[in-house]
């Protein structure tokens, strides 16, 4: 498992224990009140440095290789998944899945970034970085959705849309536009997750929810922390003072009313206990479709509109008239 650099005196005392083990037993020799001391070693370690996380190291963690993609939430929290392909006008992305699925029982479409594992399938999905094609695919999929009342639960996991020439000669800008607006009218209920990377116009292309969720570790933001430190600072190396200046991690986000949740990580991240993590996202997904489904179509799409209208402060005055 690839460690981050804050990670690694947890990484020296972990293997460190591992190495006290496999001598104990292949030597015979009892070393069960040494390995023990040392684990309460390890737990209050990983107290400290997890319970203590700055933004920069939040934003780490939310791109750790290992972390659970849509692909691994999917196979943990659904069944019978159908993946539907094609925006019916240029090609089919593979950064942006999308399908039908069964989640308890219940009738679903599913969607979200897919990220590769390896180098191979990084660049068949893109890194995670969605082309037009890819939202003009999770529109007409959410489309189908509402003709069939069938309610919408999206994974958000991405750096950002591509930005590449090709992209742009497409329609990058207005293909995400235009989810933007007809999102917010899509008469059935939208549940958004940002289940780690949400940079940009990229993850709002498929955030505009009438419930949005970010696990504990995942981070939501107008721009990477690089990217602001690149344009602020002219440096991307200031990238750890961007985050804490972004505001981009989920309690940050609570408490501006952008989003209505946390997924509570274990200690360390999301690929630590995905299985731990997927539990709480089932929870709270179900939990959601049970409130929103007794709305009707009208009530949910008001309540949709609520809900980014009244987003951030602003103040009205009357303009004084010159004599």
């Amino acid at each position: 498992m690839d460690i981050l650099n804050f990670e690694k005196p947890i990484a020296e005392l972990e293997s460190k224990i591992e190495e006290l083990r496999t001598f104990g037993s292949e030597k015979n020799v009892d070393l069960g009140s040494e390995i023990s001391r040392l684990e309460k070693k390890l737990q209050q370690m990983k107290n400290d440095v997890y319970g203590q996380l700055t933004d920069w190291q939040r934003v780490q963690i939310a791109r750790h290789p290992a972390r659970p993609y849509t692909l691994d939430y999917i196979n943990m929290l659904m069944t019978d998944f159908m993946e539907l392909h094609g925006d019916r006008l240029f090609a089919d992305d593979f950064a942006l899945i999308a399908g039908f699925a069964k989640l308890n029982g219940h009738k679903v479409i599913v969607m979200g970034h897919q990220k590769g594992r390896d180098t191979k399938e990084n660049i068949m999905r893109n890194f995670g970085c969605a082309h037009p094609e890819g939202y003009r695919k999770a529109l007409r999929v959410m489309q189908l959705a509402e003709k069939f009342r069938i309610p919408v639960v999206i994974f958000i996991d991405t750096p950002g849309a591509y930005p590449g020439l090709g992209a742009e000669e497409r329609g990058q800008a207005q293909a995400i536009a235009t989810n933007l607006r007809d999102m917010a009218g899509i008469k059935t209920p939208i549940i958004a997750t940002v289940i780690g990377e949400g940079g940009s116009g990229g993850a709002l292309g498929i955030g505009v929810a009438d419930r949005v969720y970010m696990l504990q570790n995942a981070y939501y933001s107008v721009i990477s922390p690089e990217g602001c430190a690149s344009i602020l600072w002219r440096n991307s190396i200031k990238a750890p003072d961007a985050a804490k200046a972004l505001k981009l991690t989920a309690e940050n986000l609570l408490d501006f009313g952008i989003i209505d949740g946390i997924i509570p990580e274990p200690l360390g991240g999301a690929h630590r206990d995905p299985e731990a993590v997927a539990k709480e996202l089932r929870k709270a997904i179900l939990k959601e479709l049970t409130v929103l489904s007794a709305l009707s179509a009208e009530q949910i799409v008001e309540q949709r509109y609520q809900k980014f209208r009244k987003m951030g402060d602003f103040e009205e005055r009357l303009a004084q008239a010159k004599v």
